[in-house]
């Protein structure tokens, strides 16, 4: 099992690496300025490109930028913040994002995963059909309508959360953006939970545990929800993503300074600011990866029979 799990993280790093350079070459020769041309003469863009390197041979320029990249530095923006540098912007959005992201996973994971197994629980019946309603609801309405809902009622009407975000009062800040994101989380889980389960409880080993006489939660917890389980991270990891790096149009809406927020910035403000558009990049892969990659150790913890399958392997 180490064997494949050491394997497995060397086959992240290559990939990651190749996708790094991909994000290199595509950022490089994509059509836009890097710098506010309105405002620069040639002689100062051409000297701005000369300073930063831009003119350079593409495989010594992606050397370099990896040689700074792993001291941590993804240099300085050349249109956004005055030049502030990148590592000192991200904090702050990364920050906002991951926390408010954060919350949106564990409240729509959590009930989730409790409408599903209620759904499955009570196959036919009222609460089945509603929880099967309320998933399709939840995937069909997007996250922002949802928020304007929230804010209407319980900014605007009640004045109870705050109508936009307020970095001094975050956890109340957070609270409706994170509901609103959590919506098509919890609808997505919660119908795989359902339609998991029921295949589980069908099985034949589900029945030869129950003719045992293994019954009630002991056997939810043992048998069915424990292999059940397996796709829902499956298809949770992708969701984690895009929940940690940002909802764009929530975090307009709501005024969070967030990363959606700073990426459009990147690529729609003045000029493109080709240092933040890769780095964003970059920590997406990075997440992407290594959210894919411990769903691979995972399965190997929640099912016996990957671990089987690796130690064969190794």
């Amino acid at each position: 099992m180490l064997k494949y799990i050491v394997k497995r993280i060397g086959m992240a790093l290559a990939t990651l690496l190749v996708i790094i350079f991909v994000l290199f070459v595509l950022v490089r020769i994509m059509p836009g300025n890097p710098f506010p041309s309105e405002r620069m003469s040639a002689t100062q863009i051409a000297n701005k490109r000369a300073e930063m390197g831009l003119d350079d041979p593409i495989l010594l320029q992606f050397v370099r930028y990896m040689k700074n990249v792993l001291r941590g530095d993804f240099g300085k923006g050349s249109s956004l913040y005055n030049g502030a540098p990148i590592k000192t912007v991200l904090s702050s959005c990364v920050s906002n994002s991951f926390r408010i992201g954060g919350l949106a996973i564990l409240i729509g994971t959590v009930l989730g995963l409790l409408l599903g197994v209620c759904a499955a629980l009570h196959r036919g019946k009222f609460l089945d059909g509603f929880c099967t309603v309320f998933s399709i609801v939840g995937v069909c309405v997007p996250s922002y309508v949802f928020l304007i809902f929230l804010q209407y009622n319980f900014s605007y009407k009640v004045s109870f959360f705050p109508y936009f975000f307020d970095s001094s009062r975050f956890l109340f800040s957070a609270i409706l953006p994170a509901l609103s994101l959590s919506l098509f989380t919890m609808s997505t889980i919660a119908r795989f939970t359902r339609n998991e389960m029921v295949e589980v409880i069908d099985s034949d080993y589900v029945r030869l545990a129950e003719s045992k006489g293994m019954e009630g939660g002991l056997l939810i917890r043992r048998h069915v929800l424990r292999n059940a389980l397996v796709p829902i991270v499956t298809v949770l990891a992708p969701l984690i993503v895009d929940l940690l790096t940002g909802a764009l149009v929530v975090e307009k809406i709501y005024g969070i300074n967030g990363i959606g927020k700073l990426m459009v910035d990147a690529i729609a403000g003045e000029g493109v600011d080709y240092n933040y558009v890769l780095a964003l990049g970059i920590l997406y892969s990075s997440l992407y990866i290594g959210m894919m990659l411990a769903v691979d150790i995972l399965y190997g913890i929640l099912d016996p029979r990957i671990r089987v399958s690796a130690k064969g392997e190794a």
